[in-house]
């Protein structure tokens, strides 16, 4: 790997960008506002924005040193998870962290990823919705009733093992994710549950904390009727390969 020599943390938190100029600051700021005694670096990987997210990355790295926010920008939209790959090539930690710029995965709930992490020896931590004060703020009814029926629908056919599989506010052993990247073929979507699906299968173990997923703050939401419809190709994909 790729990681700068001499450069050594803990964790390492991948953000992947695309037009997120309004959000990144703030997710940076929270982030080191919610690890003061953590030993991280956020690597940014922004897919050729125009919208200059770039150029705002850039002052945070004069704000915070460059050996904490890591700019590794591609020159395009190239997929999520050909996108975390990329982070992993110059992270040091030994755990990845990968979450959202939006702000629909808020910061704060970092510190109980890593808790539990070091409590249970988990090789995946995954932020849910789905269990006991865990939650979704500013969609309307439709797109609730939406998501919790796909979940179910995924929950019925796959037994993942997880009860939030589309969630992409999570913790790995950086060893895992590189397996897990290795062995998914999904793109866009899909790339969070197939991730999921072939941990269980391959025996990993999962633990989960509660979040609320908040809407994005700023910006428009990448998800329309076209993720919908992959996210079924992918369910039935899933079912007859895992």
């Amino acid at each position: 790997m790729e990681a700068a020599a001499g450069r050594k943390r803990a964790y390492s938190i991948i953000v992947p960008t695309y037009n997120e100029r309004l959000n990144v600051a703030l997710i940076v700021y929270l982030i080191f506002k919610h690890l003061p005694d953590v030993n991280f670096e956020i690597i940014i990987v922004d897919d050729g924005s125009p919208d200059g997210t770039q150029d705002i990355v850039k002052q945070l790295q004069q704000v915070y040193g460059e050996d904490f926010v890591l700019l590794r920008a591609r020159p395009r939209k190239l997929g999520l998870g050909t996108a975390y790959l990329h982070g992993l090539k110059h992270a040091s930690g030994e755990f990845v962290i990968i979450m959202d710029a939006d702000l629909s995965h808020h910061p704060k709930y970092l510190p109980s990823f890593i808790r539990k992490q070091k409590e249970t020896g988990a090789d995946i931590v995954t932020g849910t919705r789905y269990v006991k004060n865990g939650g979704v703020h500013g969609w309307n009814l439709m797109r609730k009733l939406t998501s919790r029926g796909a979940n179910v629908l995924a929950q019925t056919l796959l037994q993942p093992g997880a009860s939030d599989l589309t969630g992409s506010f999570r913790l790995y052993k950086r060893d895992v994710l590189e397996d897990l990247i290795s062995s998914c073929v999904s793109k866009g979507y899909v790339f969070q549950m197939e991730m999921i699906v072939r941990a269980t299968r391959k025996g990993y173990h999962i633990e989960e904390v509660p979040i609320t997923f908040v809407d994005r703050v700023f910006g428009i939401s990448k998800l329309g009727g076209s993720e919908i419809v992959e996210y079924l190709k992918g369910l039935v994909y899933l079912l007859l390969t895992t």
